[in-house]
Formats: structure tokens, C-alpha cells, sequence
């Protein structure tokens, strides 16, 4: 069985959280055409390069119907700049217009296969995965990158075609399983292509 999320399958429900004080649920984006739930955290120097250009992809989406909500999901022991605290702290220093949410059981990334910090899943209004992976092919440097996989895959949805490119490995740092080495991943984990 593949530990990532497979193109196709259904969105896994979530209650968790938030740094605006509320818990969210899947339920809650019901009304968005698409969903894009992001696994990301505060330290990792991949989602620190991404977190600006989320926040223009949301600004830039969110009137056609396109929702985000970000999920950290990594232990706080050995990185407790991930902590909720910090989190609160960051989202207020980049001022995220979209949902943070805190994952300490780390459920939530198990049921979606989140194998790095950033790592996008993009949903349809049936909340069917059609992309997942990177936002393109530099996280840490915006001005070099070559591609723009999350955008176009948002596109083709919006524009009611089949995702071109509906898989992508994502780049970036290990999520941060308890009780595991930092780089530490499931067997079953592997490359998504």
C-alpha cells in the first residue's frame, strides 16, 4: 500500500487547531471549488522560500474559489520553533491570509502521506486529489525557478481539464516524525514518480 495519497482518492478529514484560536474541518471549505492543503512548518528553509509565494497564490486564487489551509505537522522536541506558539508568531509575521493548523499527533499527515515541509495536495470541488507534490522546482529560491507545477495544475482545474502534470516529488525537509531520526521516512515511502 503507498504511504502518499493517490491521485483519485478522497481528501482525509481533519479537526484540528488553528492560530486564529478556531478548529477547522474539512467540512469548512465546502464551498471552494478547489482545496489545496499544504503540509509546511516554521524552520524549514524550503517553506520559509514558498511561504511569500503562498500567500500571492492565495491572494491570486482565492476569488476564483480556490481555498488553502496549511498544516505543521512536526514533532516539537528536537524543533520547537514548530511549537503552536511559534506558529502563531510566524503566521502573524507573514500575515497568512489562510488557516495554520497545528497537527501534534501527527495524524493527519499519516492519513494524507506528507513526506516533506513543503509538500501541496490539490483537491477538486468532490475533494478528489488532482495534484500533488512541489510548487515548483526551486522552494528556496523563487527568482530560479523553472516551472510552476501547483499554478498550472490550479489552472487546469479551474478550467475544467485534466491535470497535465498531476504528480510531482516534493522538495524540501523531511516532516518530523516523533519518536524517529530527523530523516527518518516510512518504508513505504519512496518517490512519488
Amino acid at each position: 500500500m503507498a504511504f502518499t495519497l493517490q491521485l483519485g482518492e478522497r481528501a482525509p478529514d481533519f479537526n484540528l487547531p488553528g492560530v486564529d484560536g478556531r478548529n477547522h474541518r474539512l467540512t469548512d471549505f465546502a464551498d471552494a471549488n478547489v482545496l489545496i492543503v499544504a503540509f509546511t512548518c516554521n524552520h524549514c528553509p524550503y517553506v520559509i522560500g514558498s511561504e511569500d509565494r503562498m500567500n500571492d497564490l492565495y491572494a491570486g486564487y482565492s476569488s476564483e474559489g480556490v481555498a488553502m489551509v496549511a498544516i505543521n505537522s512536526n514533532e516539537t522536541d528536537n524543533h520547537p520553533t514548530d511549537s503552536f506558539e511559534h506558529m502563531i508568531l510566524r503566521a502573524k509575521e507573514k500575515n497568512f491570509r489562510f488557516p495554520y493548523l497545528r497537527d501534534e499527533s501527527q495524524e493527519v499527515a499519516l492519513a494524507y502521506g506528507a513526506l516533506r515541509t513543503p509538500h501541496f495536495f490539490v483537491f477538486d470541488s468532490n475533494r478528489k486529489l488532482c495534484y500533488t507534490g512541489r510548487m515548483d522546482d526551486n522552494p528556496m529560491t523563487p527568482s530560479q525557478a523553472t516551472t510552476r507545477e501547483l499554478r498550472d495544475a490550479l489552472d487546469d482545474i479551474l478550467a475544467g481539464r485534466r491535470v497535465a502534470v498531476p504528480l510531482t516529488n516534493p522538495i524540501g525537509c523531511n516532516v518530523k516524525w516523533k519518536n524517529h531520526d530527523p530523516h527518518w521516512m516510512p518504508p513505504e515511502a519512496c518517490d512519488l514518480v
